[in-house]
């Protein structure tokens, strides 16, 4: 067997290796004649012929993983593969359900739409926001309503007063065309109290 490899070389080595996953060579896999080897417990071994690295291997009763196959010689490390490999794909799932990817919600008024409808609209904008995405409030206007533009305005006010503690205005409202909108995003508390780990409707509840 080689003898440990000289301080400060480990860094070098780590430079070629690339993110392990199922696609990895592993075990009689790997077909190279000799590797630069890395024990179960992180430490430098050096350069070592395969059948050495791979008995080595089998009497931890672990796997031994081809991590850097650019290498010369390709750099291999002794560990648990398959529990490496559910380990990843469970710290994955759990970095996807904590960075949900927020989207704007458009939510579309007239303005002259009566107080049942405005308040199933409210809701469903206070939803949206209560699962963290943002709202596009949008009142379109038709043929003589695109004359009184201050009725859109009043309307989005009122929407902005009574979204409450769930939302947080972003600007002022804006007209484009035949429509004007208002953007909404999730209040700053809520946000924390989801980051906490809260789900969204008891974040939104609280």
């Amino acid at each position: 067997m080689a003898g440990r490899s000289p301080r400060g070389a480990g860094r070098e080595r780590h430079k070629g290796e690339r993110r392990i996953d199922r696609t990895a060579r592993i075990n009689e896999g790997i077909r190279v004649r000799e590797v630069r080897l890395i024990d179960g417990d992180g430490s430098q071994v050096g350069i070592v012929p395969t059948e050495q690295a791979l008995r080595m291997a089998r009497e931890q009763g672990f796997d031994l993983v081809e991590v850097a196959p650019q290498a010369r010689p390709p750099v291999c490390r002794i560990m648990d593969f398959g529990k490496f490999l559910y380990q990843q794909k469970k710290k994955a799932h759990d970095s996807k359900k904590k960075q949900k990817q927020f989207q704007v919600k458009e939510v579309k008024f007239r303005p002259n739409i009566d107080d049942h409808d405005y308040d199933v609209k409210l809701k469903r904008a206070q939803r949206f926001l209560g699962e963290g995405d943002k709202v596009k409030a949008t009142v379109q206007f038709r043929g003589r309503e695109m004359s009184k533009p201050d009725l859109g305005l009043k309307l989005l006010k009122k929407l902005a007063a009574d979204i409450g503690e769930v939302g947080l205005q972003e600007g002022g409202a804006e007209m484009s065309g035949n429509r004007m909108h208002m953007i909404f995003g999730p209040s700053k508390k809520l946000v924390l109290k989801k980051g906490e780990g809260e789900s969204p409707a008891e974040a939104a509840g609280a």
